[in-house]
């Protein structure tokens, strides 16, 4: 599968989104994973890795007693996940160049595995957790960030024009083979593989434009109306009117975000 493969894209603007993603979510991922109980010395899976935000900082939590398999299929942002932990120093990561639809996840005695964002965009669930169920030990414990009900994605006052590209969002991903609502169906795919889940609790907020967590959704509005346009589901016009409509909110101290409901699972395997 080649980089145009990607809904999203690779290119060098998605790589820096997903960096602020990333930033913007941490307080949030560290606290879910110490909770879970990853330390030093721990085993991780990391499943579509991109281009390593998490896995850098799995591997600085679980040390050099510990390791982290990365797996990603992106050249890109494989070539971008090894060139920041051989910056970083880090030599306790696994980088595997791997599609989960098409590869074999590799087998490893590991304590945790780690999926954010990848049920949205994988064209089988139903195989990617069969894979997970097939490669994670007895006692391991599982972790999910996946999206819920993306179309909670709205401004307050409503902007039409972007309720109009959230629309778009949802059917190119759907028409990319992938669902945007990938936690869905999640509860009974884990069940049907050996997981029970040992925690849930959803994730959402309410945000005004001076909330760093306002950057996450604004970056990907200007990231993906070009990709829009590229696809020939929006004109230039369009796009123009979503930019100037998000601008005028971001001048309203009193406008308000709610972000897309993100549910964060905790399984072990039975």
């Amino acid at each position: 599968m080649s980089e145009k493969d990607y809904v999203l894209g690779t290119h060098d603007e998605e790589l820096l989104r997903l960096g602020l993603q990333h930033r913007v979510w941490r307080p949030v991922v560290l606290d879910c994973w110490q909770r879970a109980g990853i330390t030093i010395g721990k085993r991780i899976l990391d499943l579509g890795a991109g281009p390593g935000y998490a896995a850098l900082d799995l591997a600085e939590i679980v040390g050099p007693s510990g390791e982290v398999v990365a797996l990603e299929r992106s050249d890109k942002f494989v070539a971008a996940m090894r060139e920041s932990f051989r910056r970083r120093g880090l030599s306790n990561a696994k980088i595997y160049q791997l599609d989960l639809m098409t590869g074999d996840l590799p087998k490893g005695n590991y304590d945790f595995s780690w999926c954010r964002w990848v049920l949205s965009f994988v064209s089988d669930q139903t195989l990617l957790i069969k894979k997970l169920g097939d490669v994670m030990p007895k006692a391991g414990i599982s972790i999910f960030h996946e999206y819920a009900h993306y179309g909670t994605w709205r401004f307050l006052p409503p902007i039409p024009s972007q309720e109009k590209f959230r629309g778009h969002v949802i059917a190119t991903w759907r028409e990319s083979g992938g669902e945007p609502d990938g936690a869905a169906d999640l509860p009974v795919l884990l069940s049907q593989n050996g997981f029970i889940i040992r925690s849930a609790t959803p994730h959402i907020f309410c945000v005004r434009p001076t909330n760093y967590m306002w950057q996450w959704p604004v970056t990907f509005i200007e990231v993906y109306l070009p990709r829009l346009v590229e696809m020939g589901r929006i004109d230039q016009a369009f796009a123009d009117k979503v930019r100037a409509d998000l601008a005028g909110a971001e001048e309203n101290r009193n406008a308000l975000m709610i972000t897309p409901l993100v549910v964060e699972i905790v399984a072990e395997k039975m």
